[in-house]
């Protein structure tokens, strides 16, 4: 019997809106939740995710070499030292994105089902090869957009593709959301981010500096329990394998609008 899995593409309309470090940590997540989970970098000739993971010095075989026949796919996957369960497909860094073509994606994915719960494709930015090569073989898409108009303008395009792929379901997170620039109005809100694509919104993932240390130390954002965007990105895990989880409070003013809030009764009372 044919191993129920979902493939999903994680892309956006621009590049460095943090796809990767979502990839990365919802991955992670989804492991943590015991699922079987096949991370598949696709964004051939700048690969990134074996870096966010720590994995750089295990790779030996990549997709391209799988594709072509000169490694075998077990050979190509490596697995996360302490989650198991979690493996990652890397991309060939000297090759070229036109040497593979969606139906060989596909085969690749299709592949992959046999063994794992969720396949998530890492796209390469924009929309040319590289991302058609990516949505070939999705069940479903998680569009990543920062607060910004250039990253929202993207970002619609990408949707008209998706759409036009036929993929059906089409999920947002807004990523790098500051809550003190939205009230100063130096940065969209959520909501107008979600009205502008109106898509489901699957998560919202705060700005946070320790993302930055994580992708420098090969340890995803999601095993920092300190870390808001860690909380964030397990939430969206959750949400994924169908948990009704509700979004963070990011307002990081909450304790002290809190204290405030008590100031301010306590002057009355004075």
């Amino acid at each position: 019997m044919k191993h129920e899995s979902v493939a999903i593409t994680i892309t956006s309309g621009k590049g460095g809106v943090g796809k990767s470090t979502t990839v990365a940590s919802v991955g992670l997540g989804l492991a943590q939740l015991g699922k079987k989970v096949c991370l598949v970098d696709t964004d051939i000739g700048l690969r990134k995710l074996d870096l966010m993971l720590g994995l750089e010095n295990r790779i030996v075989y990549d997709l391209v070499d799988v594709i072509e026949g000169t490694g075998k796919l077990r050979q190509a996957l490596v697995r996360h030292k302490e989650y198991p369960d979690l493996a990652l497909l890397p991309a060939a860094q000297t090759r070229y994105k036109e040497e593979v073509t969606p139906a060989q994606i596909k085969q690749v994915v299709d592949e992959l089902r046999n063994e794992f719960d969720y396949i998530l494709i890492d796209s390469p930015a924009g929309i040319e090869g590289g991302f058609r090569n990516a949505i070939a073989a999705a069940d479903r898409a998680i569009l990543v957009v920062n607060p910004e108009i250039p990253s929202v303008r993207d970002s619609d395009r990408v949707i008209g593709l998706l759409e036009a792929a036929d993929l059906k379901q089409i999920d947002l997170i807004v990523n790098r959301v500051q809550p003190g620039m939205v009230r100063d109005g130096d940065m969209l809100s959520v909501e107008r981010v979600q009205n502008h694509l109106a898509i489901n919104l699957l998560g919202i993932v705060p700005e946070d500096k320790r993302i930055i240390r994580s992708s420098n130390t090969g340890e995803p954002v999601i095993l920092d329990q300190k870390s808001l965007a860690g909380k964030a990105f397990s939430n969206i895990a959750r949400r994924i394998n169908g948990e009704e989880v509700p979004f963070l409070e990011l307002e990081e003013s909450g304790l002290i609008s809190r204290i405030k809030r008590l100031f301010h009764i306590a002057s009355a009372l004075n």
